[in-house]
């Protein structure tokens, strides 16, 4: 069930080709704003074919990112500063410690 209770509904027929393809009418590709070349995630639940493009669900993550971010009270500082801890900890332990340059 959609979270949007006013939200457009399209629905059509499409016929399965010999090499298991089918044509996304242009009506769907232009509510969806999908190009040639886009990239569409595939997923079936509760008996179901949901395609989504891969556009969309890229920006809905950084969506959610954003949200768990700005609620987490975390500066981007913070953030920033603990990602360079991190990386030098994992570097450290996969690589040794650095070795000093010689000049």
């Amino acid at each position: 069930m959609s979270d949007n209770v006013n939200a457009r509904m399209i629905m059509t027929k499409a016929v399965v080709r010999a090499r298991r393809q089918i044509t996304i009418p242009a009506e769907f590709c232009e509510e969806l704003n999908i190009r040639t070349g886009d990239e569409l995630i595939l997923e079936v639940r509760d008996g179901k074919l949901r395609m989504t493009p891969a556009r969309k669900v890229a920006l809905d993550a950084l969506t959610e990112l954003n949200r768990l971010f700005q609620e987490s009270g975390i500066t981007e500082e913070e953030l920033l500063a603990s990602g360079r801890r991190i990386r030098s900890q994992l570097t450290r332990e996969r690589y040794g410690r650095r070795q000093k340059r010689s000049v």
